[in-house]
């Protein structure tokens, strides 16, 4: 499988932006999406993660009010609609498979394949 992230752009403070990943191949359902962002000279953190069924999710504390994560498995596709963006949202943003079927993780060396990231810029 091979993931293609899409959506990011500049916006402005206060703006809302909807990321997309999908998937060139099938995405089983029992596998485990993530989101993750990386900003200029600092590591890769989670964002926001979706088990296979949909029912389990997880949200970095920073983002939970703001950021909602779903998907569509008819469409091979992971969603991360983004409100109320402020400057610190600003970041390459990264979404990525999880193959092990157990529940989500936060730990981006867990995932298995990653997508090639979406830049998202948030001006004040």
């Amino acid at each position: 499988v091979q993931l293609q992230a899409s959506g990011g752009g500049p916006v402005q403070s206060g703006g809302s932006l909807r990321l997309s990943c999908e998937a060139s191949g099938r995405l089983p359902s029992r596998y485990g999406v993530g989101w993750f962002r990386q900003a200029p000279g600092l590591e890769r953190d989670f964002v926001a993660a979706i088990s296979g069924s949909g029912k389990t999710i997880d949200y970095l504390d920073a983002v939970k009010d703001r950021f909602t994560i779903s998907r569509d498995s008819a469409k091979n596709t992971v969603f991360l609609d983004m409100r109320s963006l402020n400057p610190e949202d600003t970041a390459i943003y990264y979404c990525a498979v999880d193959f092990q079927p157990l529940g989500i993780r936060r730990d981006p060396t867990a995932y298995n394949v990653w997508g090639q990231g979406t830049l998202v810029t948030v001006s004040s």
